[in-house]
């Protein structure tokens, strides 16, 4: 199990402040408001930044913490036995407290902008039923977000430099899809700092029961259908390619 500390929690807080600031002001920028507001948004736009910052956060950290920026990535990890609980608790804090500072900086430079969208805050739309379907958007999202996770990173098949891509990628076109249901959230610190700064909980269970199952069927199928029978490597602080030796 990988020793982590305090530049890994760090990573985390910052790495989560980044993600949550542009996605709440994306979402600020590029969500109409209204009864119809779903259809007026720019779902492409936004999905399209969700992908593109996390590509950017995975290089900028991932080599530090992980790159998890997400309690559900850090809740799968420590179920698959590669984070020790300690750590996967100071992870999902240092998460939470960045995706509130995050929320925090987009209410102070779009105070006024930011009011008619709850500075990014997310709720299930009327498309959908109600909150249960939310939670299936949720479940599902997060599901496919993290096993892509596991797969990158921690399978002993995958290719690791194609990893940021593939995640970026991954939560890029869930977002496209999920942002006009229930706004697309597949991170319990995403929803969690606009939802405090906003005011706006979008219902709270969805956005929380949702990542959380959606992140322990992930870990269960990386275990026993992606990785049977053998123990996932840890993520390496090196480069997945080493460099070549001073003799050669």
């Amino acid at each position: 199990m990988q020793e982590r500390g305090l530049a890994a929690y760090l990573a985390e807080l910052i790495g989560t402040f980044l993600l949550v600031f542009f996605i709440a002001s994306v979402v600020v920028l590029f969500v109409s408001t209204g009864e119809q507001a779903q259809f007026g948004s720019d779902f492409a736009v936004i999905g399209l930044v969700h992908a593109f910052l996390l590509f950017g956060l995975i290089v900028m950290f991932g080599v530090v913490s992980g790159g998890h920026f997400n309690p559900a990535v850090t809740l799968a990890a420590w179920a698959i036995k590669r984070i020790s609980s300690i750590d996967a608790l100071i992870y999902m804090l240092a998460q939470l407290s960045g995706g509130v500072l995050g929320a925090l900086l987009c209410k102070g430079l779009l105070l006024d902008e930011g009011r008619a969208t709850h500075y990014g805050a997310v709720e299930v739309t009327g498309i959908l039923g109600g909150n249960f379907q939310g939670a299936i958007i949720e479940a599902v999202g997060v599901f496919c977000l993290v096993l892509v996770i596991l797969a990158a990173v921690y399978s002993k098949k995958s290719i690791k430099d194609w990893a940021p891509l593939a995640i970026g990628t991954t939560l890029g076109f869930i977002v496209m899809v999920g942002g006009p249901l229930d706004g697309g959230s597949f991170n319990p610190a995403r929803w969690f700092g606009p939802a405090l700064v906003g005011n706006e909980w979008g219902g709270v269970w969805p956005y929380l029961v949702g990542p959380i199952v959606g992140s322990l069927l992930a870990a269960a199928v990386f275990r026993f259908v992606l990785e049977p029978g053998g123990k996932a490597p840890t993520e390496s602080p090196e480069r997945t390619k080493p460099a070549p030796s001073a003799a050669s």
